[in-house]
């Protein structure tokens, strides 16, 4: 019949009523977007699978490392241990609390684990004398000086610190990537781009040419329009893919976690043994800084003398299969890097079907023939000549422009730690600093220290989206930062970039 009441295919000879191309329309719309989804699914599942097994690890790690502890510090150890078994476990607690994203300080928390245990050691080391909670914070003050675990507290504090830091930065990442990816897949389709879906996928069988394929490069600007802001993700999503290939050679390197965590129980013995070896000394210098205390009524204890031994601890190295998950995870980044400009081309040849770019018997969106104009390029600002679509190159999608700033955010703080300097999540809107290279910034940029004493420092703060479930176990969901903010600052980066032009 003459198809002058179609709408949105050519107008020629058809075979579709109008209520077949209505039908047609609503069709092509739900398989697109589901098409989008299921692409977006699997990038999801790369990502959490990527968390899945690294979180799995370096739980594992730690509690390895607890039991380790748990089970060789009683019989080695004995009272020093018993009495204080809540210390260390209370130690653990802390550490797993912080991975998770708490707001904890992780330095402030290892340096309140050795003071307190050097509080209750030395009492127990020295059951002659009644020390006072007083005479106990003397000798915390001298501590410093006299060194009394060694140089363990120091060394472990800086390489335990990065060590989760870069932890917990990398898991955290590829929560946050599979988050913006499910966010962005479950954008609608404008009114302009489900009228070219349709004339691309089912406007054929409108013809009567239900096997004749769209032409390859009529797809592509079909779908290059479409999917125009989803395109200008990708330079933030290179970004995040990168910073993340860089903290996983950190945890694999400089930042070992396997070596750090994996012998947390071994320093705290190595510590405990300096002690034990250099009471005299230190005691001697702890009584002429604060004076002699007062002889305990108790009498003294045979208990420290017999449990003075050697450290025999041994840590099982799980180091090869650090190596592989860090190896798989590479892999998996290197290949998700393009995602976003490849995903017009991997739609049109995997799910559209589209023809081969040579052929001159395909659907150029009018009848059967080759297709001539030219294939757009990638993103909001190439397609304000697409023939196919038409696009406002000025009013970008505010959903995607607040993913675009959580990548920001998040590769900021893989970038830092990257150098070894934290960044905590908080539930915060008013500081969005993450400028989005994901390259190390300077210290007065980004890794600023504001010390509370001369050895802590407070981490920085950053807004993270909600994980929708994924998060790590016992992680607290953060709220999205608001979305006048994230307008304001979308609008402001996107006149930034036309100034710089």
């Amino acid at each position: 019949i003459l198809g002058e009441h179609l709408r949105i295919c050519p107008q020629g000879y058809t075979c579709c009523t109008s209520e077949m191309e209505e039908n047609f329309a609503n069709k092509s719309r739900s398989e697109f977007e589901a098409m989008m989804k299921e692409a977006g699914r699997a990038v999801q599942a790369t990502l959490t699978a990527q968390h899945r097994s690294f979180d799995s690890y370096f739980q594992d790690l730690l509690n390895k490392s607890e039991k380790a502890l748990y089970d060789a510090f009683p019989s080695m150890y004995g009272e020093l241990y018993t009495q204080n078994a809540k210390v260390f476990k209370d130690l653990y607690s802390e550490l797993r609390r912080y991975y998770r994203s708490s707001n904890i300080n992780l330095e402030e928390a290892l340096n309140e684990f050795w003071t307190r245990l050097l509080e209750r050691l030395f009492k127990l080391l020295n059951p002659q004398y009644h020390i006072t909670d007083e005479y106990l914070d003397c000798m915390v003050k001298h501590a410093e000086q006299h060194r009394p675990f060694g140089e363990v507290p120091r060394d472990l504090k800086v390489k335990a610190t990065r060590a989760f830091i870069a932890a917990r930065s990398y898991a955290q990442g590829f929560l946050v990537g599979s988050d913006v990816v499910r966010k962005v897949s479950q954008v609608s389709l404008s009114q302009e781009c489900s009228r070219a879906i349709m004339k691309l996928m089912y406007c054929p069988h409108c013809r009567g040419m239900a096997s004749v394929k769209p032409c390859t490069n009529y797809c592509l600007n079909v779908v290059k329009g479409c999917l125009a802001n989803q395109a200008d993700l990708s330079t933030e999503w290179k970004y995040l893919m990168d910073s993340l290939i860089g903290v996983a050679d950190r945890i694999d390197g400089p930042y070992n976690v396997d070596t750090v965590i994996g012998t947390i129980h071994m320093r705290i013995a190595e510590a405990i043994s300096n002690l034990q070896e250099n009471k005299d000394s230190i005691t001697s210098k702890v009584f002429q800084g604060c004076g002699n205390p007062k002889i305990s009524t108790k009498g003294s204890s045979s208990e420290e003398k017999k449990r003075r031994v050697k450290v025999t601890l041994e840590a099982k190295s799980s180091a090869q299969a650090l190596e592989m998950l860090v190896l798989d995870a590479k892999g998996n980044l290197t290949a998700l890097k393009t995602y976003w400009i490849t995903l017009p081309s991997n739609l049109c040849s995997k799910k559209v079907m589209a023809s081969s770019a040579l052929d001159d018997k395909c659907w150029n969106g009018m009848t059967k023939g080759s297709y001539l104009p030219e294939v757009m390029g990638d993103g909001l600002a190439n397609q304000i000549n697409n023939p196919e679509v038409e696009v406002d190159i000025t009013k970008p999608d505010m959903t995607i422009r607040q993913q675009i700033m959580q990548l920001k955010i998040m590769t900021n703080r893989l970038g830092n730690a990257n150098i070894g300097n934290d960044v905590d999540f908080q539930d915060t809107s008013d500081d969005m600093s993450g400028s989005g290279s994901g390259d190390s910034c300077p210290d007065d940029v980004c890794g600023k220290r504001l010390s509370k004493s001369p050895s802590t420092r407070q981490p920085e703060t950053h807004a993270i989206p909600k994980q929708s479930g994924h998060g790590v176990n016992g992680a607290s969901s953060r709220s999205l930062p608001s979305a006048s903010l994230l307008l304001l600052l979308s609008v402001a980066v996107i006149a930034a970039q036309h100034l710089w032009r």
